[in-house]
């Protein structure tokens, strides 16, 4: 039998300054096929591209990847400013209806970093545009120096909700997380269940109030060293069995 069809929505970026190009990192890809048990399937970033209902119909679900440019603020009814910083606007006029299309059929997605910040947005959010500015907040940025190891290490504990979903599928009530984002949520959306905090009190873990499909998403990167991570390798099989039973019912 076929294995599912995880899309996992790319990025744009200039090759030698120059040549433009839609990308993801190759851990995203690693962790769907090695972790999730799925076809991992990059999408273009861009709605002048792709067609919502074309990806609904040729994927079983999707994984929102982080990214660079953040969320433009007019996407939730604030004005653009320096603090923002960067933009991809092919993306969001993908990502946002997309989510929101996924979440009313009950099709599996998966946000992480950046797109777990497009899920808080897509469901009437909003965000911080630079949190370490915040009273009493940590700074959650990659660190600017040293290899991938050093950058994707482990920095602080994620305390998740009593007896929510997410203590229930990892079987702890605080794991440990890297962290490498610069914004974070700001308000929830209406039906967005903030259920997982770092220690400064930074939302890191959510998932949609009511939605019929795997919906939870995370702040932090667990693609990094997905296969060998406990916290990792449980996010992704979740979310490979969600995508599996997805897949089933067509």
């Amino acid at each position: 039998m076929a294995r599912p069809v995880v899309g996992i929505i790319g990025n744009r970026f200039l090759i030698n300054d120059e040549y433009p190009a839609h990308a993801s990192g190759s851990m995203n890809s690693e962790a769907i096929a090695k972790v999730s048990g799925c076809v991992p399937l990059m999408v273009p970033s861009d709605s002048d591209l792709v067609e919502i209902e074309d990806l609904l119909a040729c994927c079983d679900g999707f994984m929102f990847t982080g990214g660079r440019p953040n969320v433009h603020p007019e996407e939730y009814g604030e004005e653009e400013t320096e603090a923002h910083g960067l933009f991809d606007r092919a993306r969001d006029s993908l990502t946002l209806p997309l989510i929101r299309a996924c979440v009313e059929r009950g099709q599996p997605i998966f946000g992480v970093c950046r797109g777990f910040q497009e899920v808080n947005v897509a469901m009437g959010g909003s965000l911080h545009p630079e949190i370490r500015d915040l009273e009493g907040r940590d700074n959650h940025r990659m660190p600017p120096d040293g290899t991938l190891e050093e950058k994707f290490a482990l920095r602080h504990v994620v305390t998740f909700s009593d007896d929510g979903p997410f203590e229930q599928l990892l079987g702890a009530r605080q794991v440990m997380t890297n962290t490498l984002h610069g914004q974070g949520i700001k308000v929830a959306g209406p039906r967005v269940v903030v259920d997982g905090h770092a220690p400064d009190g930074t939302p890191e873990a959510l998932y949609i109030k009511d939605a019929p499909g795997f919906t939870l998403s995370v702040q932090w990167h667990p693609e990094w060293n997905a296969e060998n991570d406990s916290v990792s390798r449980k996010l992704f099989s979740a979310f490979g069995d969600a995508v599996r039973d997805w897949a089933a019912q067509g």
